[in-house]
C-alpha cells in the first residue's frame, strides 16, 4: 500500500514540475486560454451545484471535512494526516510560488490575465493564482482519506478533487494550468503523508 502512495507522490511531482516549466512562458498560451473560456463560459446554472464541492478547498472546510471522515472511520492516524496536510499545504504553496516568483506577473487571476473572464461569487480579479491552493488542499486531504478507505470509496476524493478543479476555473478564480499545478502539488503532499500514516 505504501508503494502505491509513493507512486502517487511521484506522479504529482512530475505534474507540478511540468506545470512549472510550462508556466515559465512570457504569456498564457492560446490553448490554455481556449480551455479557460470553454469552462468559464459554461452556463450560470452550474454555479450552485459546483459551489458546495468547491468549499472543500477552503482551508477550514477541507480540514473539518477530512477530520469528520477520520472521526467516522475512528482512525486517529487519518486525523493526524489531515492536520499535517493542512499545515504543509501552506508551505508547499509558498515553495511553488517562490519558484515562480519571476513569472507571477503573468500567472495572474483570470480577471487580469484573460479577456472577458466571467467572475462568479467573491472571486478576486487580481493577484497571483499559480498554483491553486484550493486544489492542493483537496487533493492532499483526498489522498490521506483515500489511503485508509475501503476500495469502493477511493473514487469519492477523486471526483471531489476534479469538481474543485473545474469549479475554480468555472468561477474565474484560476487558469487551467493553476489547477493542474495544484493537483500535482496536492498529490505530492498527500501521497507522501499517506505513506507515513498508512
Amino acid at each position: 500500500m505504501n508503494a502505491r502512495w509513493l507512486l502517487v507522490a511521484g506522479i504529482g511531482l512530475v505534474i507540478v514540475s511540468a506545470s512549472i516549466v510550462v508556466a515559465r512562458k512570457p504569456t498564457i498560451s492560446p490553448t490554455e486560454s481556449r480551455v479557460f473560456h470553454a469552462v468559464n463560459g459554461l452556463p450560470d446554472a452550474l454555479y450552485a451545484p459546483l459551489w458546495l464541492p468547491m468549499q472543500l478547498g477552503n482551508l477550514v472546510v477541507g480540514t473539518v471535512a477530512g477530520l469528520l471522515v477520520a472521526l467516522l472511520d475512528g482512525d486517529l492516524t487519518v486525523a493526524i494526516g489531515v492536520l499535517l496536510t493542512t499545515a504543509l499545504k501552506l508551505v508547499v504553496e509558498r515553495v511553488v510560488r517562490r519558484e515562480m516568483a519571476d513569472y507571477l506577473a503573468i500567472r495572474q487571476r483570470p480577471g487580469t490575465s484573460q479577456l472577458h473572464a466571467v467572475l462568479r461569487g467573491d472571486v478576486p480579479s487580481a493577484g497571483p493564482s499559480f498554483p491553486s491552493g484550493h486544489v492542493i488542499l483537496v487533493a492532499g486531504v483526498g489522498c490521506v482519506v483515500a489511503a485508509n478507505s475501503s476500495t469502493g470509496w477511493w473514487s469519492v476524493p477523486v471526483v471531489l478533487t476534479v469538481l474543485v478543479m473545474v469549479g475554480r476555473v468555472y468561477v474565474g478564480a484560476h487558469n487551467p494550468l493553476d489547477v493542474v499545478a495544484g493537483l500535482g502539488a496536492g498529490l505530492v503532499l498527500g501521497g507522501a503523508i499517506a505513506t507515513l500514516v498508512n
